[in-house]
């Protein structure tokens, strides 16, 4: 038997991060209009608003908001949610990437090779309006 089979289930991938946000209308434009995702559900009661990346979810949910509070401390210059995420993307033109986002005022790295979940291609970092760095990364070359 397989470790998963002794487990019962085997991991397949990221469904969804949660980001605690300061100010959400800010970042909603960003991972829409900047990066491309699709707003999905907005669950007012709690806070917590849930964009769309394929096949998984970008959740933000507002430092005071009812879910929010209990992260503690909003992120800050010195202290983040999470080290960063990675967002595939296709195609990866690493020049045009590069060139759309900085059109969109948001400072990038140079593109460089990284190993990821589908191997080692093409990615480059760049953080949103509050600081989390995001990975934008191709498929394996």
């Amino acid at each position: 038997m397989s470790r998963g089979e002794l487990r019962g289930f085997r991991l397949l991938g990221i469904d969804h991060i949660v980001l605690r946000v300061r100010d959400v209308q800010r970042m909603l434009r960003f991972y829409i209009d900047v990066l491309g995702g699709t707003l999905d559900r907005i669950q007012d009661d709690i806070g917590l608003y849930q964009v769309r990346a394929g096949h998984s979810l970008i959740d933000l949910v507002p430092v005071d908001s009812p879910a929010g509070r209990g992260g503690g401390a909003a992120p800050g210059e010195r202290g983040h949610n999470v080290d960063h995420f990675c967002l595939r993307v296709e195609p990866f033109d690493g020049p045009a990437i590069v060139a759309y986002l900085e059109a969109q005022g948001v400072e990038v790295g140079a593109p460089k090779n990284r190993y990821g979940a589908d191997g080692t291609g093409p990615s480059v970092y760049l953080n949103d309006p509050e600081g989390n760095r995001v990975e934008l990364k191709g498929p394996p070359v």
